[in-house]
């Protein structure tokens, strides 16, 4: 297993892209080359990508960024390949970023996981994450 940060959007890694996220969403539209570089350009993203015998198995999308507060972090789009399932790519991907996170000066990382995705809420508190209690609200701008 290998973890490497996105620099560009290759050939590979759209494919990739092309492949995976539809694995974590059924709603998301296909990620395309343009917006992908423009993620992986963003200062405030970092995009961590798993590698299982040279090809790309998994993805992670860490976003760090400062408040009156403090440096915080979030994680989103977390997604390991139906197929690499149980090869613990998903909890490398976490740990990355959570190594990532700390080296930045984050003196948090969140994340929010929908209720039926059990396999994914045992990574995370394998992980050392606590469900926290508060109340997640969302502001739909648009489709």
């Amino acid at each position: 297993m290998h973890i490497e940060i996105a620099n560009s959007a290759t050939d590979e890694l759209v494919t990739a892209f092309a492949m995976l996220i539809p694995q974590l969403s059924s709603s998301a539209a296909p990620v395309t080359r343009e917006a992908l570089q423009s993620v992986i350009d963003d200062e405030a993203v970092t995009v961590f990508v798993a590698r299982h015998d040279e090809k790309i198995v998994g993805t992670l999308s860490l976003a760090i960024f400062h408040i009156p507060t403090g440096v915080r972090a979030w994680i989103e789009d977390v997604v390991v390949d139906d197929a690499a399932r149980g090869l613990g790519v998903g909890l490398a991907l976490t740990q990355a970023a959570i190594d990532h996170a700390t080296n930045h000066g984050a003196r948090s990382v969140d994340l929010t996981s929908r209720a039926s995705r059990t396999a994914a809420h045992r990574l995370y508190e394998r992980a050392g994450f606590a469900i926290r209690e508060t109340n997640v609200y969302r502001y739909s701008l648009g489709s």
